[in-house]
């Protein structure tokens, strides 16, 4: 399983980015995905979740600021980062996961920095 993060950078607070997540050697459409971050000093979270079925849900953190999206002809998971705060500021990773929530592979992670 390979998963490749794209998107991230610099952006100040209340700009946009657009994160991508290109998945190989999985049959993707079969699969949740989800994005997680690590911010420094933190232990890593779940941000947002889009099952096979496209049931969706979003950390309170980043309800009605984020968007998660997948294309399954294109075997890509999205972010769309709205409203973006410096609290934002992490390394956000893509996963593959079971349904029972738990990853079972991890992209590389794409830094995304907020400033004030």
């Amino acid at each position: 399983v390979q998963l490749q993060a794209s998107g991230g950078g610099l952006v100040q607070a209340g700009g946009s980015l657009r994160l991508s997540c290109a998945a190989s050697g999985i049959i993707f459409s079969r699969n949740d995905m989800a994005w997680y971050r690590q911010a420094p000093g933190k232990q890593r979270e779940a941000v947002a979740r889009i099952t096979s079925g496209s049931i969706i849900g979003y950390a309170d953190s980043v309800k009605g600021r984020f968007t998660i999206s997948r294309d399954n002809a294109k075997n890509t998971v999205y972010l769309q980062m709205n409203s973006l705060k410096p609290e934002d500021t992490a390394v956000y990773y893509c996963a593959a996961e079971f349904s029972s929530g738990t990853p079972r592979a991890w992209g590389q992670g794409t830094q995304v920095t907020v400033s004030s």
